[in-house]
């Protein structure tokens, strides 16, 4: 699976997009199908991957009693 590892997740989401569109279209043969779909099938995983990661760095804002931002506190420690 060529450069997929190497995609943002905005990339890969845009050629995820373009592939699901190619195979609605039906126009292609029945390997350049299946070709589509096992690239689609990366390209899903590596943004499950990503996602999956940014979410794991995602902190939650903590708030004083008047509601300004006092810190963050990681995921891991809720």
């Amino acid at each position: 699976m060529t450069g997929i590892e190497n995609m943002s997740f905005e990339e890969a989401m845009r050629e995820l997009e373009a592939t699901v569109g190619k195979l609605e279209h039906g126009e292609a043969t029945l390997e350049e199908s299946i070709a589509l779909y096992e690239r689609g099938a990366a390209l899903r995983a590596h943004c499950d991957k990503v996602l999956r990661a940014a979410e794991e760095r995602v902190e939650k804002i903590t708030l004083a009693a008047n509601g300004q931002p006092t810190g963050t506190v990681p995921v891991e420690g809720l």
